[in-house]
């Protein structure tokens, strides 16, 4: 994959300290974590946010969310106490997981593949802040974090 691809940026951003703890959290208040991080990439690229090109990313993104990867995380999380004390569960457990993690990143390519070939702008980059306007807590400390770690992708050329 090129060095500047979607999957690559969250990955590596997902790593930084604190960011996990902070996309749980936001996911937690109703946020779509993939969503967020596109919108993290998007603000990196200096990729104006617009009303329409928001919707864009909410649809192409909804969908994928709600159909697959919803799903899926639900029987990993139904799943957590029982797969404690049963070895086999644990096992299908961890498929699902992985099936979950490469749900979350088809649907990351399906985002990248909307919004590549905006141009960078001048305009508003305030993606993360659009992304969590109707969330239900106030999510700027943990848009903060995602924020500062994703600036840190940016400036170590990853």
């Amino acid at each position: 994959m090129k060095r500047d691809d979607l999957w690559s940026f969250a990955l590596a951003c997902y790593a930084q300290p604190g960011v996990e703890v902070a996309c749980l959290e936001l996911q937690a208040a109703g946020a779509d974590v993939c969503l967020l991080l596109a919108g993290a990439w998007l603000e990196c690229r200096r990729i104006a946010c617009d009303g329409a090109r928001l919707e864009q990313l909410k649809a192409v993104s909804d969908d994928w969310r709600t159909q697959v990867v919803a799903p899926l995380r639900g029987l990993r999380q139904s799943w957590r106490e029982q797969a404690n004390r049963d070895s086999d569960l644990a096992s299908l457990r961890g498929r699902i997981k992985q099936l979950e993690l490469e749900a979350e990143q088809i649907q990351l390519l399906r985002l990248q593949s909307v919004a590549e070939h905006w141009p960078a702008s001048r305009g508003s980059a305030d993606w993360l802040d659009q992304l969590c306007a109707d969330l239900s807590d106030e999510p700027q400390i943990s848009l903060n974090t995602l924020r500062y770690a994703a600036a840190s992708q940016l400036a170590s050329g990853d």
